[in-house]
């Protein structure tokens, strides 16, 4: 059972609304202390017990978060806290660690803790240490080079609408309605483009957000997106476990 809840985070509006939250969910629980910033946090590890759980914000004001893990060691459990961000969802997944997106809502900390507590295990080094790699700096796809006539020409990332997949072919559309064929995968072009301005829609679309005309709501919470300057018969259609994805990203 949960009872020592250490709290980091930098901004007291959400440090108050985690608090508020953990004594709805958990009454018994303690809110050992609040700490902002990375060196503060260093020092608060070296000198107390380890609480149940670190509810641990990703960004700091003087750097990321992970960073605590390099000076010190944490041996209890942790929930990260972040700001929607595609990349970081995704990062989060592959590493098997819970974190929970901004504004924390009561049920989603209530699973959270369900799951601690079934649980109770620290995340192991190497995960973390592949989430920093994650959240540093890195620089996405800008153009392509693609074959042209007897030689080559460049395509600038900022003239695509959408990318799609069709016969095993990634094809990009221009905003001016005219379509280029890329050399590499989906896969591979969801890897190398910037996620805040690009969202897998599905197997077949990854979409900029300044693509999208109108969203509708689709039957079983499925989310119908048209796009400008897509063909009529195009349906592009987000499935019910993506939905809330696109929604906080269009809302970020």
């Amino acid at each position: 059972m949960i009872q020592k809840v250490l709290i980091i985070e930098d901004e007291r509006p959400n440090a108050d609304r985690l608090e508020r939250l953990i004594k709805s969910v958990r009454p018994n629980a303690q809110i050992v202390d609040v700490l902002e910033c990375i060196c503060e946090s260093i020092e608060w590890f070296e000198s107390h017990e380890m609480p149940d759980v670190v509810m641990m914000d990703i960004r700091l004001s003087d750097g990321l978060s992970f960073e605590i893990f390099e000076k010190t060691t944490i041996s209890c459990p942790i929930i990260f806290t972040t700001a929607y961000d595609e990349y970081a969802v995704k990062a989060f997944k592959y590493n098997s660690i819970d974190y929970l997106l901004k504004p924390v809502e009561l049920d989603e900390l209530e699973r959270a803790f369900q799951k601690l507590e079934s649980t109770s295990s620290a995340p192991e080094p190497a995960s973390l240490a592949n989430l920093l790699n994650y959240f540093q700096p890195k620089d996405f796809r800008t153009r392509f080079l693609l074959p042209y006539r007897d030689g080559y020409k460049s395509l600038q990332i900022n003239d695509i609408s959408y990318f799609y997949s069709k016969l095993k072919i990634t094809r990009a559309k221009l905003h001016n309605g005219s379509e280029e064929i890329i050399p590499l995968t989906m896969e591979e072009l969801e890897e190398q483009l910037n996620p805040k301005d690009f969202f897998r829609a599905n197997r077949q679309f990854i979409i900029h957000v300044d693509a999208i005309e109108q969203i509708h709501n689709y039957f079983n919470g499925k989310l119908k997106v048209d796009l400008k300057r897509a063909p009529e018969d195009m349906e592009l259609i987000v499935s019910r476990e993506k939905a809330s994805l696109l929604k906080a990203w269009l809302d970020f």
